[in-house]
């Protein structure tokens, strides 16, 4: 493993990467999703622990949401059990720092919700957490709308730390705190790159999503827009979660055989 400096054009690569991997297997990958949807929401039900155990969780499933990605890359078939290959295949003290990474995530969310707090006074946690019935007028009052600002500032370095917090616990031996540190230093050093992808990727989503709504709009089927753009948000949301391998592949100069038709590989 050895930290790359990528240009900020690689944003681009890394987004074509995605789709390109998502179209190599879709039915596998939305599988997984759903999957790790279901499983998520059947675990926050347990009392008592089901409001914070699926967020202590995440670290170990995006370890194993980028082995479906390696193995498909490789050429492998890949089945939703994969999503719990960080805690299965790497020992018990990766399981265990993958843990404690999700304690840690769950500390960090929690400092995030805080600093929206002071906007809001709660309102957005609560909304976020289900405990609380938010009217539609609430929603559009500007506290909240500062408070999701405020947020959304708040979780940049957070995603930054756990960007590749996982997968080089997993996949490496790096312990938590070093690891977070490396994706931290990662993630900086790339900024220009991540950039791009992420305004790529957002102006995917939103194009998409008007394009749609105005299509169902033309046709006189408003009542039945969701139908449309819910399956649409999951798909665009599972190319995202391969796009995430793209990215390490990028930023940690992995290149493990695979097509050679692959967005970014030579003579592609």
């Amino acid at each position: 493993m050895q930290l790359t400096e990528v240009s900020a054009k690689t944003g681009y690569v890394w987004y074509r990467q995605g789709i390109w991997l998502f179209r190599r297997n879709p039915l596998g990958f939305l599988t997984i999703f759903f999957t790790y949807l279901l499983a998520m929401w059947a675990v926050s039900m347990i009392p008592f622990v089901g409001a914070v155990l699926p967020l202590v969780l995440i670290p170990g499933v995006a370890a194993g949401f980028m082995a479906a990605c390696r193995d498909t890359v490789a050429g492998k078939m890949v089945f939703p059990t994969v999503l719990a290959d960080g805690f299965r295949s790497y020992g018990s003290t990766a399981a265990l720092r993958l843990l404690e990474l999700g304690g840690l995530y769950v500390a960090a969310v929690a400092l995030v919700f805080a600093g929206s707090a002071l906007a809001d006074g709660g309102a957005l946690f609560k909304l976020m957490m289900g405990t609380d019935a938010v009217a539609p007028e609430t929603l559009a009052a500007t506290p909240l709308l500062k408070a999701g600002f405020v947020a959304f500032v708040c979780y940049l370095p957070v995603a930054m730390l756990f960007w590749f917090a996982p997968v080089l616990t997993a996949w490496h031996d790096v312990p938590p705190f070093k690891a977070m540190f490396f994706s931290l230093v990662t993630c900086w050093r790339n900024r220009g790159a991540f950039i791009v992808y992420g305004v790529l990727w957002l102006a995917t989503a939103i194009v998409v999503s008007m394009g749609l709504s105005l299509l169902m709009d033309a046709i006189g089927a408003r009542n039945y827009a969701f139908t449309v753009l819910f399956p649409a948000s999951i798909t665009l949301t599972t190319m995202l979660y391969c796009s995430f391998y793209a990215t390490y592949r990028g930023c940690y100069g992995v290149q493990e055989p695979g097509p050679a038709n692959a967005p970014g590989a030579p003579g592609a």
